[in-house]
């Protein structure tokens, strides 16, 4: 069976503060970061951050449900250290959320968008901690509330989502580490990983790649802290569960790695370099080149700069997602923000990302009528818009064939959904459209088991009727699913009987991983 507002950056141009020796760290530094301000963040940064919040919380019942919502909210539905496919977190977010807010769309949304309201102020407080001012600071949370990446990691709940403020947060810890030589942010750092492990993985790659940059660039020094190697137990500590689950289940996440980059690895490669740009913006691209000289620059902080070539090499070697560079992109804005404060035409850079503001808003929020987005430059771009109209019609669709079979055959029927966002949309509206127990093969949900024995009818969406007749004695093409604008349109909704053998010996099958 076949199985990604407004931008202004006020304030005057200011002087450079005095440079002040680092009070612990020997070694010299081209580049060393301003004292920090004794005051808290711009009110500008702060209002940027609520206005996030606030637009995505209006727009987020626009189009509705994204096939991995519906996904991780069936997770949820049973609580776990891990699934074949994802870690808990963001499964246990989806849980949390619907049963505090409610089993709605807006419900599940909000969230992601405080997530994305938490990376305007981690932005603005990187750039602060590499020593930029107030106009630093608010053209960093300008930037990144206008740009693609944190408007569509905090339209919708993904596992990009809480990524994103995580390794942003961990980037923080990493900056106070070099360069206030404060090693007490090593154990945060830890806690931070240790919590992230239980989203991706991903973590490592982070960790690895700074890890490595001190290695080559230093300040080794920091690599001597006591400290760093009790921030890597605690890490330790807070993530064996999942590493336990990892290992007791054959290590799940390299196999999903594995067929991750068989079935996409090639396209991601194309669009890598691309996606670079695009992932937060061409204005924001420039200043992240400004960015990582201003890292590379400083012996301090080189390693973090040494650390997105590597990341870029990984990725691209192991056809990961461009997406995976995000966090990295994220804070060489945030540093390249400090120079470009400076900058006699700031004011052209503040237009630029204004107007990529605005692009980003069409791209990445639910501003195209749903009914005109099939065909529009969005649904090519944003995999996220596309796979987030349609899905209850869907389930209705499914439903309408289900309301055909002969009372006897509907009472005993089951659904087999041939992806996990077809079974999150049948789960999800079973009850609006009187839709029977719902079953699939497709990562996680195969290891919930097949259907019971002695089940003689079954109605698929999604699986190639071809291939369905192999194992059912009849198999009639019942419909197609219409009105979607991703992957879903036009697959079949078939109508099987008589499996040919058990289901436990069908199940086998069944099983795929994408």
């Amino acid at each position: 069976m076949a199985a990604p507002p407004n931008a202004a950056a006020g304030g005057p141009t200011s002087a450079v503060p005095p440079i002040r020796p680092h009070p612990v760290r020997p070694h010299s530094a081209r580049l060393p970061p301003a004292p920090l301000p004794s005051v808290g963040l711009p009110r500008a940064v702060i209002a940027l951050a609520g206005a996030v919040v606030a637009v995505l919380l209006a727009v987020s019942p626009w189009y509705g449900y994204h096939r991995d919502e519906l996904y991780f909210r069936m997770l949820g539905e049973r609580p776990r250290l891990g699934y074949f496919d994802t870690p808990p977190l963001t499964p246990m977010i989806a849980r949390l959320s619907t049963a505090v807010f409610g089993d709605t769309v807006v419900a599940l949304r909000i969230v992601p968008a405080l997530c994305a309201g938490t990376l305007v102020l981690l932005a603005a407080l990187i750039a602060r901690e590499l020593g930029g001012g107030r106009a630093a600071q608010v053209l960093a949370a300008a930037g990144t509330a206008g740009a693609v990446l944190p408007l569509i990691a905090g339209h919708s709940l993904l596992t990009l989502t809480p990524d994103l403020v995580l390794w942003l947060a961990v980037t923080l810890c990493l900056l106070r580490v070099l360069l206030r030589g404060d090693g007490r942010y090593w154990l945060w750092t830890g806690l931070l990983a240790g919590i992230a492990s239980y989203n991706r993985d991903l973590i490592v790659l982070l960790l690895a790649c700074a890890g490595l940059g001190l290695l080559v660039t230093g300040p080794r020094e920091a690599l001597r802290d006591r400290r760093l190697w009790f921030g890597a137990l605690l890490a330790l500590a807070i993530a064996s569960p999942n590493l336990v689950y990892q290992v007791t289940h054959d290590w799940p996440q390299l196999q999903m790695a594995e067929a991750l980059r068989a079935d996409e690895g090639a396209d991601n490669r194309i669009a890598f370099v691309p996606l670079q740009i695009l992932l937060l913006g061409p204005p924001q691209a420039v200043v992240c080149v400004t960015g990582w000289l201003r890292l590379w620059r400083d012996r301090r902080v080189r390693s973090l700069a040494l650390a997105y070539p590597v990341a870029c090499a990984l990725v691209l070697l192991s056809g990961g997602r461009p997406d995976y560079t995000g966090a990295f992109l994220l804070y060489l804005f945030a540093a390249g923000c400090v120079t470009a404060a400076g900058w006699r035409r700031r004011t052209v850079l503040v237009v630029a990302l204004a107007a990529n503001a605005v692009v980003a808003v069409v791209l990445a929020l639910p501003v195209v009528p749903a009914a005109s987005l099939a065909g529009t430059p969005v649904a090519a771009i944003n995999e996220v818009a596309r796979e987030s109209v349609g899905m209850r019609d869907l389930a209705a669709q499914v439903g309408q064939v289900v309301g055909t079979l002969p009372a006897d055959e509907r009472a005993g029927a089951v659904l087999l959904a041939g992806n996990y966002g077809e079974a999150g949309a049948l789960r999800r509206w079973a009850g609006d459209f009187g839709l029977p127990a719902v079953y699939s093969g497709h990562n996680e949900l195969w290891w919930w088991g097949p259907p019971p024995e002695g089940t003689r009818v079954a109605v698929s969406v999604g699986y190639p009727p071809g291939r369905l007749r192999t194992v059912f004695a009849d198999c009639s093409v019942a419909g197609t699913v219409t009105g979607m604008p991703g992957e879903e349109q036009g697959v079949p909704i078939t109508v099987c009987r008589d499996p040919l053998r058990p289901w436990r010996d069908l199940w086998p099958l069944a099983r795929h991983y994408s």
